[in-house]
This record gives C-alpha cells, sequence and structure tokens, in this order.
C-alpha cells in the first residue's frame, strides 16, 4: 500500500478542513461553536458508518475490552480531546492569518512533537532515535515560521499569539497521530479508532461551549443557510483520523508528517491564492518560510525514511 500518497492525501485534507472551518467560524464569528459543528457532525457521520458495518462495532468492542483489562492505559483514549482542540484553535485563527500561515505553524509544532513520540515509540511500530540531524532539522523548521509570518507581526503581537497557538496545536496533533497508531493496535479498525476520537473530541468541545455560556463568555449564533461545503469539515475529518491512525502504524509520526507536509502546503497556498481569506496574503516572506519548512521536514525524516525501512 502507497501509505506516502495517503499520507499527502491526508496533508491536503487538513488544509481544507481548515479553510472550511475557518469560513464558517468568520460567518458565525464563533470558533467554539463552529468546532462542535464540525466534531458533531463527524460524530453522526461515524455513527451511521458503525450502524451499517459490523466490523466497527466488534473494532469498538476491542477497545473497550482493552480498556477494561488495562492493556491500554485508560488516559490513552483520550486522543480525541487534542483533535477537538485543534479544531477550535484552528477554527478561530484561520480567519485571522489565512490556511497556509496556520499550516506553517502547525506543521513546526508536529514536527518537534513527532521527534518525541517516535522516540518513545508509542505509536506501536518501534523507536526511533533522535540525532542531530533530526533535530536541527525541526529547529530549522520552527525558524521558517517566523520568517513565514515575519512581516505580519504588529505592534500588539496578536499575529504572533495566533502563530504559538498554531504551534501548541499542532503539537497537539503530533500526540493525537501517535495515540491513535496505539489504539488502532487494540481495534484492527480505523473507523472505530476514529469515533472514539469523535466520541471523546465531541464531548470536550460542548462541554467547552455550555461551560462558555454559563460563564457569559460563549454563545450561540444562527446558522448560515449555506454553502453546503460549509459544514462538510466533519466529514472530511472522519477520512483523515481514519487514515491517519492506521498510516502512522507503518511509518511512524514523523514520516507521516513528512510526507503530508507536502500536501498540506500546497493545498494551503492554492487556497489562499484562490478563495483567501480576510486575513490571508501570499508574500515573500511566506513561500520562503514554506520551502524551509518543508525543507526541514525532509531532512528530518531522512533518518525515520531509513529506520522504517528497516
Amino acid at each position: 500500500m502507497r501509505f506516502d500518497l495517503l499520507a499527502a492525501l491526508c496533508g491536503v485534507m487538513i488544509a481544507i478542513q481548515s479553510r472550511v472551518n475557518g469560513e464558517l467560524s468568520h460567518r458565525l464569528n464563533n470558533g467554539l461553536e463552529t468546532a462542535c459543528i464540525s466534531f458533531g457532525s463527524g460524530l453522526v457521520v461515524l455513527i451511521l458508518i458503525a450502524l451499517a458495518n459490523k466490523k466497527v462495532r466488534i473494532g469498538f468492542g476491542k477497545i473497550s475490552l482493552a480498556a477494561r483489562t488495562r492493556a491500554i492505559p485508560r488516559w490513552r483514549l483520550g486522543a480525541g480531546v487534542l483533535g477537538g482542540l485543534f479544531i477550535a484553535i484552528a477554527s478561530s485563527i484561520v480567519p485571522l492569518i489565512g490556511v497556509a500561515i496556520y499550516s506553517v505553524a502547525s506543521i513546526a509544532g508536529q514536527t518537534a512533537v513527532s521527534l518525541v513520540v517516535d522516540r518513545m515509540g508509542i505509536t506501536g511500530g518501534g523507536k526511533a532515535p533522535i540525532t542531530a540531524r533530526r533535530l536541527g532539522a525541526a529547529i530549522v523548521t520552527v525558524i521558517a515560521v517566523l520568517i513565514s509570518v515575519w512581516d505580519r507581526i504588529d505592534a500588539k503581537n496578536l499575529s504572533l499569539f495566533a502563530v504559538l497557538l498554531a504551534v501548541i496545536a499542532g503539537a497537539g496533533v503530533g500526540v493525537q497521530r501517535a495515540l491513535n497508531g496505539q489504539i488502532n493496535e487494540f481495534s484492527h479498525q480505523s473507523f472505530a479508532t476514529s469515533l472514539l476520537n469523535f466520541i471523546n473530541g465531541t464531548a470536550i468541545l460542548f462541554l467547552m461551549l455550555f461551560v462558555g455560556i454559563f460563564i457569559g463568555k460563549a454563545h450561540l449564533t444562527p446558522l448560515p443557510a449555506g454553502p453546503w461545503w460549509l459544514y462538510t469539515g466533519g466529514t472530511i475529518g472522519v477520512i483523515y483520523i481514519a487514515f491517519t491512525s492506521t498510516i502512522v502504524q507503518h511509518v511512524g509520526v514523523l514520516t507521516f508528517t513528512l510526507f503530508s507536509v507536502g500536501g498540506q502546503l500546497v493545498g494551503s497556498l492554492i487556497l489562499d491564492a484562490l478563495v483567501p481569506t480576510q486575513g490571508a496574503h501570499v508574500t515573500s516572506y511566506l513561500i520562503t518560510g514554506i520551502v524551509m519548512t518543508y525543507l526541514g521536514v525532509i531532512v528530518s525524516g531522512l533518518n525515520q525514511l531509513r529506520f522504517s525501512r528497516k
């Protein structure tokens, strides 16, 4: 199976989902409600899949058994919480800084954390050493983030704060991928792993929304009538998480990041060029940062590619 092509496709889906949720958030002016809609709609899709497919139900039962017998620590089953937080952050930030810069920043976080989770071997695919070459490449990626947003940092550092949040969100995704790989070892069914993710993610997001409404820090906004693609973020997430939970078992988190980043960055640039958000601009700083990020991830993944082939 061509896991490299599937990983690249996952990268494209990340960019598209960020753009879709970002547009819905812009129209609602409510990032948390957008995240709830995205995860909630994805959960509905997965429940329908589970009802129609016995293998998915069996896979979910295996996860429950592993949790009851403590074959897998229960806290690791909360990977979906990290996914929910990622969507919440993306929905709020993409309308401000654009898909491409969000992608570059989140990739920096993913790359750095991937070094750690691969070293720990929590994906189930074995351990990969942290070498000076891979560590240096991760540092280059972080520097690339600063270059890509250099012309957008205002006096109040609002853009810098948004980029920092994107880096943190990306780091959470790196951990989520590793945990999903481990969960998938028990379920042997990627849609069952996705179902668990969406249950946890939806629960934490709606809890945050209800608490926010209760304390007066959040509100509900009437949903726009269309266009229809505003509500596809959840379905895209279902496919993305299902692919990811299988791929990282075979190639590791860092190698997955290596291949997915190409699709994510190319998709991001095209989206910002053709259907830009209000805060998006394709500049020489941005292009330079993306090139540096891509090269950094390639260099950091060379040793992992050799490792995965052994």
